[in-house]
Parts: C-alpha cells; sequence; structure tokens
C-alpha cells in the first residue's frame, strides 16, 4: 500500500477514486504510564512514557487505514492526515484517514 500526505503521487496515475477510508483507535493512559510521566514531566524535556503511548495509538490508527483500503481495493491512499481528540480526561482517540486509490505507473 502507498500511502502519501499529498494530493497526488508524482510517477503514477490515479485511475479510480474509492473514497475516503479511516482507521481508528481509543486509548487510556494507565496508573505505570501516568506515574512514569509524571516523574518525566517534574524532571522536564521529553516525556517518553506519553511518547510511546502516542506511537502506539498512531501506529494502530494507520494499520486500521491500511486494512479499510485494502478492503475496499484500492493500492494507495492519499492526503492521509492524523487527527486526535480527547473524549474524556486521560483518553484519547486517534484517527488516521485519507483518499482510497487505485494508481499506475504513469
Amino acid at each position: 500500500m502507498i500511502v502519501a500526505t499529498t494530493n497526488d503521487l508524482p510517477g503514477h496515475r490515479i485511475v479510480r477514486h474509492i473514497g475516503m477510508v479511516r482507521g481508528v483507535t481509543v486509548r487510556s493512559r494507565n496508573v505505570i504510564s501516568d506515574a512514569i510521566g509524571g516523574v518525566q514531566s517534574m524532571i522536564g524535556g521529553r516525556v517518553g512514557a506519553y511518547v510511546k503511548l502516542a506511537e502506539a495509538a498512531r501506529q494502530e490508527a494507520y494499520d486500521e487505514l491500511v486494512a479499510h483500503a485494502r478492503d475496499m481495493g484500492a493500492n494507495a491512499i492519499l492526503a492521509m492526515r492524523y487527527d486526535a481528540n480527547e473524549i474524556m480526561p486521560g483518553v484519547t482517540e486517534v484517527l488516521a484517514y485519507g483518499t482510497a486509490v487505485v494508481v499506475e505507473p504513469a
């Protein structure tokens, strides 16, 4: 699966637009990451415990996005973006979305 944040794919021609695809996950912090994150935030700098949590959520949403596009018959996703919203304190939704297309080399 080719995934691009651009609206086109240099070197390829779009032969079919399939439509919007998405992948979503909802993640919550846990007691351990909160404790580690709390200590790291007092020291200052990068809060690695939360970085790992954010990266895991983005990867899961991305994997769901690719699976959705593949199930719809796409071989590429264009204009891919991430969005995140806090549903409630400590619980975040991460959404990956884009446009599923079929491309071929130009």
